[in-house]
């Protein structure tokens, strides 16, 4: 049985019919208890009733033993001929506790004990005891009409019990196959998925387990079509950008070889700068490749952050200078030192400055900050450039994502690959810490690391 949906009816159907079973068996002994409860009373009640006025009428109980001896054949007063005594049998003793009509373990003058005579049913007249009734259990024999009474019960038990055994049945069979349609869904959405189609989505049926998992495997399917899309996107992108310095040195080179361009040095000079732009790919394309498979090689040490910013600025300050764009520096003071690899986050603040320079406008300005928030470290730089609208600055982290239809660029600093931001990205995530961006269009970009601090 491989099914879970048999295996779920089957234990729904042996849930119910067990339970059934134990409530019919239940019911079938505590109505044949209660019934013989009730006759052994209506008897007891009938015998005190005939005891009494037995004693009313000859005012003792002498000859009691003829008149209501127990199964000894002889017949009560008031009763027919063929009428004998029957429930439950029972032994008397007079007002002095002695036996008067013997029965079972109890003999005739017998005196009973205290405790027999408090177990007993006292029979009395004109407010004084005149007798103790001993009730003697025996096994339940019952009259025809009577043993009918109880048959009928038990049959409409046991049609009873069918009933819900069936109407369990039928109850396994609809829950079952509603517990088990979001399964059956996600199995034909995961076999759809293996087979290449990442489109699959299950419609969420509940907000219990079965909705959260039904909620997972949607988001895993998206995300993984967004991957595989995204790696497409790259593998093209990477093509795409590796194909253009490699056919501007191809196409020099043989037109150098062919004669068509004479051997001078600014002819060597594209050549090269090509060259060094096709290293530059390769070396951002290997450290993605390191910090997606965690290998990225982080050598910490303590850095001062302001030390960090001021280095920047003054590797930056002439390429601004030429292009009109003021670098300012605002340093909280003191700030506490951070651990990091002194390079990698170099490497990092360039990337995003490099960003800041392509897109500030001449005349403008950048900021580079560095304050303590609770126990991190905040660097950001901040441009005066055209700014991002709210679904740009959802990619703006995104591999060889360029936002140039909406960010003015300027031909005196030259474009950029764009995987800077993306590995910045990476290595400060790879520092334990965080990369984020705010923006509003027309207010510049805003772009922030957050380090831990070292405690």
């Amino acid at each position: 049985m491989r099914s879970i949906s048999s295996k779920l009816i089957l234990a729904f159907l042996s849930i119910g019919v067990v339970s059934v079973l134990i409530i019919a068996a239940t019911a079938v002994w505590s109505t044949r208890a209660e019934f013989i409860r009730f006759l052994t009373d209506q008897s007891q009640l009938d015998i005190v009733s005939r005891l009494s006025e037995y004693h009313r009428t000859y005012g003792s109980w002498e000859r009691a033993e003829s008149a209501f001896g127990y199964g000894n054949g002889m017949q009560q007063p008031g009763m027919g001929p063929g009428s004998h005594m029957r429930r439950e049998p029972f032994a008397l003793a007079n007002a002095d506790g002695r036996i008067v009509i013997p029965n079972g373990p109890f003999r005739r003058g017998d005196r009973l004990s205290e405790e027999t005579l408090e177990a007993s049913i006292k029979l009395t007249e004109g407010g004084e005891v005149i007798g103790f009734l001993i009730p003697i259990g025996a096994p339940f024999e019952g009259t025809p009409r009577e043993l009918q009474f109880i048959q009928r019960i038990n049959r409409l038990l046991f049609f009873g019990a069918l009933i819900g055994a069936v109407i369990a049945l039928m109850l396994g069979v609809i829950l079952s196959r509603t517990l088990t349609r979001p399964i059956r869904e996600l199995t034909r959405a995961t076999h759809a998925v293996s087979e290449g189609d990442l489109s699959q989505q299950v419609p969420v049926r509940s907000n219990d387990e079965l909705g959260e998992l039904a909620q997972a495997f949607n988001r895993m399917s998206s995300e993984l079509s967004r991957s595989v899309n995204a790696r497409k996107q790259m593998t093209a992108d990477v093509a795409h950008e590796l194909r253009t310095p490699l056919s501007l040195i191809l196409g020099h080179a043989e037109a150098v070889h062919d004669g068509v361009l004479p051997p001078t040095p600014e002819n060597f000079e594209i050549i090269r700068e090509e060259a060094t732009r096709l290293e530059h790919l390769v070396n951002d394309l290997r450290v993605l490749s390191l910090a997606d498979a965690g290998e990225l090689s982080i050598n910490l040490q303590l850095v001062e952050p302001q030390r960090l910013l001021q280095d920047v600025v003054s590797t930056y300050q002439y390429q601004a200078q030429r292009k009109n764009v003021t670098l300012e520096l605002e340093l909280d003071a003191p700030l506490p030192t951070i651990e990091v690899d002194p390079g990698r986050m170099t490497q990092v603040l360039t990337n995003i400055l490099d960003n800041a320079l392509r897109h500030t406008p001449e005349g403008g300005k950048i900021v580079l900050s560095a304050r303590e928030v609770g126990h991190q470290i905040e660097l950001a730089i901040q441009d005066s450039g055209p700014g991002l609208r709210p679904q740009e600055l959802q990619r703006i982290f995104d591999r060889f994502y360029r936002t140039d239809t909406s960010r003015q660029r300027d031909g005196s600093v030259p474009g950029g690959s764009g995987l800077g931001l993306a590995i910045a990205k990476s290595i400060v995530q790879a520092h334990g810490g965080q990369l984020s961006a705010e923006s509003e269009a027309g207010k510049g970009l805003k772009v922030i690391i957050t380090l831990p601090r070292k405690s």
